[in-house]
């Protein structure tokens, strides 16, 4: 059975797809761009996307009943490689050494021209 996820502490969706679906103890999320919830508007600059991005990415999984320690997956979607070092450097600050599995790729552009886009997932502690 799957359940939507929707909470107002990221950004809505901005088109046909939900914030998040649960499938049993698994959370799959849609990618997270840095877009601040309360104003629709992108941080300013990589450092900033990409720490915007984890706290849109943690209030969908907080709302599912998982977390960021919870991630065993993660997809990155970049406008730009050379990116990836400084992306790199801010995504480890989220995780305490046990990475998840992760995909890193450079795309030909990201909604609202975001410099980048996290996906994950993760799942519900029983």
């Amino acid at each position: 059975m799957r359940k939507t996820v929707a909470t107002t502490k990221a950004p809505a969706a901005i088109g046909p797809y939900a914030q998040a679906n649960i499938i049993g103890n698994l959370v799959l999320t849609s990618g997270q761009i840095g877009m601040i919830p309360e104003t629709g508007e992108l941080a300013e600059g990589l450092e900033a996307q990409t720490r915007q991005a984890f706290a849109n990415l943690r209030a969908v999984l907080e709302e599912a009943g998982s977390g960021l320690d919870k991630i065993i997956k993660t997809t990155c979607f970049m406008a730009d490689m050379k990116d990836f070092a400084a992306m790199n450097a801010i995504y480890a600050e989220y995780f305490d050494g046990e990475f998840p599995s992760r995909s890193a790729v450079q795309v030909a552009a990201l909604p609202k021209g975001a410099l980048l886009e996290i996906e994950a997932i993760a799942y519900i502690a029983e």
